[in-house]
């Protein structure tokens, strides 16, 4: 299994999500963060990650609200805010970075 590292190094973007099982903007979030790793699917990846169980890359990327939503390439931070989003803004943001 790939780790988060690995991942988030890749050529292709990554759009992360940072949340939190409580909270309840991120429960709205979910099916919008699952139909664009869905419809992405080849181009991007998608990953949720619980700051709950990953305490530690909550800390390294300064998490303090959730959702966070983090889109990486090639390891560096490319776009990042916090707070829910439509599915046609964070799309806009992730086609920025599609090769």
């Amino acid at each position: 299994m790939e780790s988060f590292k690995e991942i988030i190094n890749g050529e292709k973007p990554v759009l992360v999500d940072f949340f939190a099982t409580w909270c309840g903007p991120c429960k709205a979030m979910a099916p919008t963060i699952e139909a664009i790793g869905k419809e992405l699917q080849g181009q991007a990846r998608v990953l949720k990650i619980d700051i709950d169980k990953n305490q530690e890359a909550a800390a390294q990327y300064q998490i303090q609200s959730v959702p966070t939503l983090i889109i990486f390439k090639k390891g560096a931070v490319q776009w990042r805010a916090s707070g829910a989003m439509d599915k046609a803004s964070l799309m806009e943001q992730i086609k920025n970075f599609l090769d």
